[in-house]
């Protein structure tokens, strides 16, 4: 049994001008001790997912799915309970996420008091050990300074070890390297892959970014218009790409064009949010796009632990 079970989950947003579907289809299957990406362009429905999972989503909200378990907890009654006990989120801005005013150690703090029976002596010695796991030099040093005083590597690290403190097991990484140079950002999803093989930890990495989930993830689901529209191993959906939306990502990245050529791009954009989709969503946009592409869903495809959704064989180019 998947330690996150997401099945058919949809998420509507009422609004004066008309339903706003944030979420259509989602599904996810989350292994313990994996690291799970969720991929697709802005307005995918990557965030409102895991904002959904920690029970965060906006007020008035219509949350619908067959299933949505987390340990074989309903999170659409528990999620409130279990967000920060068992499920933390790791955001994508951490000076946005560290209160400026406020040294490190009031905020780390603050975080291992309202999640555990500690004496403050024993806060303090946990805030420094938990640091210290994120690999921050002198974590006593760090612990006195404020977030302006430390560079953003070291700022995300301290979001990082804040996760850590409430004692949750499962992370939801929400772009975690997006305001990180190249190279900071590979020392943060070195970090991650780090603590879930040294603590058993899970996660789901939220990202718009190939190279994040080549590099840092076991498996992968790409989202389109608020769908789910492929998943499977890493190795299997990058080599083997089965839906058309992949295969146009993995074509627009830059060292898919030879050298001094044009890249790739995915002309149009996705469904507008108040729209209803027919057929497939991915069809106008689609250059292998068939007359029964804009009428009927498409169908599940399977190769073993790889699925997607596809009016064309499995065998077509």
């Amino acid at each position: 049994m998947p330690l996150l079970e997401v099945r058919n989950l949809s998420v509507t947003i009422p609004t004066p001008e008309g339903d706003v579907h944030a979420v259509r289809a989602i599904n996810l299957e989350i292994e313990k001790g994996e690291i799970h990406g969720v991929i697709g362009e802005s307005g995918c429905g990557k965030t409102m997912t895991g904002m959904t999972l920690l029970g965060l989503a906006p007020k008035g909200a219509r949350i619908v799915a067959d299933s949505l378990h987390f340990d074989g907890e309903d999170l659409s009654k528990n999620a409130g309970r279990l967000r920060g006990r068992r499920i933390g989120l790791i955001s994508q801005d951490p000076a946005a996420a560290l209160n400026p005013v406020l040294s490190i150690a009031r905020q780390m703090d603050d975080v291992l008091r309202a999640h555990r029976n500690m004496s403050r002596q024993e806060r303090w010695a946990e805030a420094s050990s938990l640091l210290a796991a994120t690999g921050l030099p002198d974590p006593q040093r760090v612990l006195k300074s404020y977030p302006h005083q430390l560079s953003g590597g070291m700022q995300q690290r301290v979001v990082i070890a804040q996760a850590l403190a409430t004692g949750a097991d499962f992370l939801i990484a929400d772009e975690p390297t997006t305001a990180l140079d190249v190279s900071v950002g590979a020392q943060v999803l070195a970090l991650l892959r780090k603590l879930v093989s040294d603590r058993g930890l899970t996660v789901l990495m939220i990202t718009h970014d190939m190279d994040v989930i080549a590099e840092a993830c076991d498996r992968v689901t790409v989202l389109y218009a608020g769908l789910s529209v492929e998943t499977g191993p890493v190795g299997e959906v990058l080599q083997q790409p089965g839906h058309p939306y992949t295969q146009a990502l993995l074509a627009a990245l830059p060292d898919a064009a030879p050298h001094g050529a044009r890249l790739a791009a995915i002309e149009g954009s996705i469904p507008p949010p108040r729209s209803g989709i027919e057929g497939c969503a991915f069809a106008p946009r689609c250059p292998k796009a068939m007359p029964v592409c804009a009428m009927q869903v498409p169908p599940k495809r399977l190769a073993e632990a790889h699925r997607w959704l596809c009016h064309l064989p499995a065998s077509a180019p």
